[in-house]
This record gives C-alpha cells, structure tokens and sequence, in this order.
C-alpha cells in the first residue's frame, strides 16, 4: 500500500511539474540524463587515472546539484519578470526565457564534459563533434547576452 501511494504521490508531482512548466520539463529531462552520463563518464576517468576516491565522487554530486539549482534561480527570475509585467499590463507569450537558455547551456556544457572525459579515456570520436558542441554553447551565451540587453 505504501508502494502505490509512492508511486501516485511521484506520478502526480511530476505531471503537475509538466503541466507547470511545459517547456521546461523535457529540456530538465535531458540535462539530468546527460549529468547522470557525464557523472559516469568522470567517474570512469578518475578510475582510469587511479584518482576515484568518495571525495571526487561528492563533488561531482555537489556541482550537479548545483547546476540544478541555477535552474531554479533562472526559473525564478523567469515568473518575477513575467509576473511583474502581468502587474503593468503586458503579457507574455512565454513562461520560461531565461530558464531555457540556462537549461540549454548547462546541456551542451555537460555534453562538453562528456567528450572530455571519453578523450582522457582514449576513445576515438571524430573531432567535428567536438567543434559543433562548442559552437553551439558559444551561441546559446550569444543568444543569452542579447536577451539580456533587450530586457534592459
């Protein structure tokens, strides 16, 4: 019984989550993906240099927590602008501006990561992959300073 109610407890949350924040929710699922991928991956590394130690393993926790948390803060800011222009009169069309970009760059940096430590483990990836990935956050930080001096 207490398993059900588990399940339905999770179930809900998350469908309330997805019906909150709409975009964000399939973006949020990717980035915990490949955090758990890049986590593996640097754990693998550090195993690799002989370097793996419960300590390494904390803060690679600590750090993606931490991301998760600039998230929320994105997320926040997100509603207060949004909020305080429903206040003066102006609607916007979307909800989650600041939080998709923060969401975007967190995944190509993780993606980043992940090519990093499969080099340091010596498996062969075609060097044009990592090119684009960092074209692609040099653009998503492009994309993010023009939003913010068009909310100045």
């Amino acid at each position: 019984m207490k398993n059900n109610f588990m399940k339905s407890l999770t179930a809900v949350l998350i469908g309330g989550l997805s019906a909150y924040m709409r975009v964000l929710f399939l973006p949020l699922v990717v980035l915990i993906s490949v955090m758990i991928v890049d986590y593996m991956s640097g754990m693998l590394k550090a195993w690799g240099r002989g370097e793996l130690s419960s300590r390494v393993g904390l803060r690679g926790i600590v750090k993606k927590i931490s991301c998760l948390m600039l998230v929320c803060v994105a997320g926040v800011v997100d509603w207060l602008l949004s909020s305080g222009l429903k206040q003066v009169g102006i609607a916007l069309d979307f909800g989650f501006c600041f939080g998709l970009i923060v969401v975007i760059w967190l995944i190509i940096n993780e993606l980043i990561s992940i090519l990093e430590n499969l080099d340091a483990l010596e498996v062969p990836m075609p060097r044009f992959l990592v090119s684009i990935v960092k074209h692609l956050r040099t653009a998503v930080e492009v994309r993010g300073e023009s939003e913010e001096k068009n909310g100045q």
